[in-house]
C-alpha cells in the first residue's frame, strides 16, 4: 500500500527551533477525544493499522487520544532525525518499553541516561566488525544444519524454522551455549514473553499485567525459563574462568576505563544478554521470514539470487570473505526490510514540549515514529513504491540520494540498534547457505498476514521445501 499523505508540509518545518514559543503553537490535526475507546480497542488489535490510518488521513503530523494520554505520529524523514539524533536529549523511553522492564529489567533497550551509556560503551567492542567477522563461521554452521534437515517435498513454518536458526546463532555467539536441543523449549517461552511485547501498545496492558490471566501467567513463567538458561550460562562462565571470545566473554571482562573501572554484575549481565537475546534473533528472524515470502512470489528475483550464489561461492558454503562479494543477496534483505521492516515502529517520550512541522508536541506524550509509513512513501521511493525490487539498492548512489531516515530499519541516532553489524552479517550469510541448496514455495490456500508486536511478524507462511534449479 503506498501511501500519499494530504498536503505535506515543506521539509524544513518539519525541524525544531525558532520562531514562536513553542506553547504557542497549534495542537496537530487528529481526530480529537471521540471515539478514544474504539481507538484503544484497535490499537490493541492491529497497533501499524491504527497508526497508518492516522498518517493516511492528517499527514506528517498527526495526534490522537488513547485513554489520558496524546499519541502523536510522526512521518517526514526530518522529523525523525529531530527525535532520533538532534533532540534525543530531550527524549526517553516511549511508556510502552518503560513497562517492557518487567521482563528485560535495565537493558539496552530500556535503560535510559548515564547507565545506558555505561552499558553501552561495555558492550559495544563485542560488536566491532572484527569481532562479527569471527562469528561468521557460527552463523553459517547452524545455517548449514538447518538446511540438513530439510528434504525435497516438506512442508514447514518458515517464520518458526527462522526463528530456530537465528536462536540457536544467538545461543553461542551471545552466551557460548548450544541451545539446538532446547529450541523448541525456549522458542516457546520466547514466543510467550513477546506476548508481553504484544500488550504494549495496548493502554490496558498495564492493567492486565497486574492480574492473575493467562497471559500474565505465561509471560511470568517464560521469564522464568528463560532467566534459568541465562542465568546458568552466567554461572558457569565465571565458574570455569574461561576466556571465551562470545558476547558472554567479552561482557565478563569488560571493564568502563571511562567511569568507576568497574564491570557487570550477574543482574546487569542477565538483562543486556536477554534483551539482544530476544531482539536479535527475533528481529533477524523475521527478516528473513519476509525474505522468504517475497522470493517465492518474485521468481525474477530469486532467480538472479540463485545465480549469484552459483556464481560466487561455486557450490561452497560462504565465509566472511565472501560478505562483500554478494551485493545482490544484501540487496534482497535490505528490500525485505523495507516492505516489512521487523522493528515497524520506534517510540519516545518528550521531556519538553517541542515542535514539529509548525504544531505543539507536548511533554509526557507518547512520540511514534514507524519505520514501515517511510518505507512505504512514495515522496521517497517512487511510483515503484509497493514493488520488491531489490535492484534498486545497486544502483550508483542510490542510498545517498535518500533522504536520512526514509529507510531505518535499524532505528538511529545515540540509541541505534549496536547489533546492526551483527545482523546484516547473519542475515546474508543464512540467506545465502540456504538458498544456494533450496527454495521456498507458498502452499496453497495458505493465509501470510503481518502481526505487528515488538517485532513485525509473519504469520500463516507455510511453505514447502524445493531444491534450488
Amino acid at each position: 500500500m503506498s501511501l500519499a499523505p494530504p498536503e505535506p508540509r515543506a521539509p524544513e518545518a518539519a525541524s525544531s527551533g525558532g520562531g514562536a514559543p513553542v506553547a504557542s503553537l497549534p495542537d496537530p490535526p487528529g481526530p480529537g477525544r471521540r471515539g478514544a475507546f474504539l481507538r484503544i480497542v484497535r490499537f490493541g488489535r492491529n497497533p501499524l493499522r491504527a497508526i497508518l490510518r492516522l498518517h493516511q488521513r492528517w499527514g506528517d503530523v498527526a495526534m490522537t487520544h488513547i485513554g489520558k494520554r496524546r499519541l502523536y505520529v510522526l512521518s517526514h524523514p526530518d522529523m525523525v532525525r529531530d527525535v532520533l539524533v538532534t533532540h534525543n536529549r530531550n527524549f526517553i523511553k516511549s511508556f510502552a518499553l518503560q513497562r517492557a522492564r518487567v521482563l528485560l529489567g535495565e537493558g539496552l533497550l530500556t535503560s535510559e541516561g548515564d547507565f545506558h551509556l555505561r552499558q553501552r560503551r561495555l558492550s559495544q567492542p563485542a560488536f566491532h566488525r572484527d569481532r562479527v567477522a569471527a562469528m561468521a563461521g557460527t552463523m553459517v554452521r547452524y545455517a548449514q544444519d538447518a538446511a540438513e534437515r530439510w528434504r525435497e517435498g516438506m512442508e514447514v513454518d518458515a517464520t518458526r524454522e527462522m526463528n530456530r536458526l537465528t536462536l540457536a546463532i544467538a545461543g553461542m555467539t551471545l552466551l557460548g551455549v548450544d541451545v539446538e536441543d532446547e529450541a523448541d523449549e525456549i522458542g516457546h517461552a520466547l514466543t510467550d514473553a513477546l506476548g508481553l511485547f504484544d500488550r504494549l501498545h495496548n493502554p490496558l496492558g498495564p492493567l492486565l499485567d497486574r492480574l492473575p490471566v493467562p497471559g500474565t501467567l505465561r509471560m511470568r513463567r517464560a521469564r522464568e525459563r528463560l532467566d534459568a538458561t541465562i542465568y546458568r550460562a552466567i554461572a558457569e562462565r565465571r565458574a570455569s574462568a574461561a576466556d571465551r571470545d562470545d558476547l558472554l566473554g567479552m561482557l565478563l571482562a569488560a571493564r568502563d576505563e571511562e567511569g568507576d573501572g568497574g564491570g557487570m554484575t550477574d543482574l546487569q549481565l542477565r538483562d543486556e544478554l536477554l534483551t539482544l537475546f530476544l531482539a536479535g534473533h527475533e528481529t533477524t528472524a523475521n527478516a528473513l521470514a519476509w525474505t522468504w515470502h517475497l522470493l517465492a512470489l518474485h521468481p525474477q528475483a530469486e532467480a538472479r539470487l540463485h545465480d549469484e550464489l552459483r556464481t560466487v561461492l561455486a557450490g561452497r558454503a560462504p565465509t566472511a570473505a565472501d560478505y562483500g562479494a554478494l551485493p545482490y543477496t544484501r540487496a534482497v534483505l535490505a528490500e525485505s526490510m523495507r516492505l516489512h521492516p521487523p522493528a515497524w515502529t520506534v517510540g519516545r517520550q518528550p521531556l519538553q514540549d517541542f515542535e514539529a512541522g509548525g504544531y505543539r508536541i507536548r511533554a509526557g506524550s507518547i512520540v511514534l515514529t514507524s519505520p514501515w509509513i517511510l518505507h512505504h512513501d512514495r515522496r521517497w521511493w517512487g511510483d515503484d513504491v509497493d514493488a520488491f525490487r531489490p535492484e534498486r539498492w545497486l544502483a550508483p548512489d542510490f542510498e545517498a540520494s535518500l533522504p536520512r531516515f526514509a529507510y531505518f530499519p535499524f532505528g538511529g541516532g545515540p540509541r541505534k540498534c549496536i547489533g546492526e553489524g551483527f545482523a546484516w552479517m547473519e542475515g546474508v550469510l543464512a540467506l545465502a547457505t540456504l538458498a544456494r541448496r533450496w527454495r521456498l514455495r507458498h502452499v496453497p490456500g495458505a493465509a501470510v498476514a503481518e502481526k505487528p508486536g515488538i517485532t513485525l511478524r509473519a504469520v500463516g507462511l507455510r511453505m514447502r521445501v524445493e531444491r534450488s534449479a
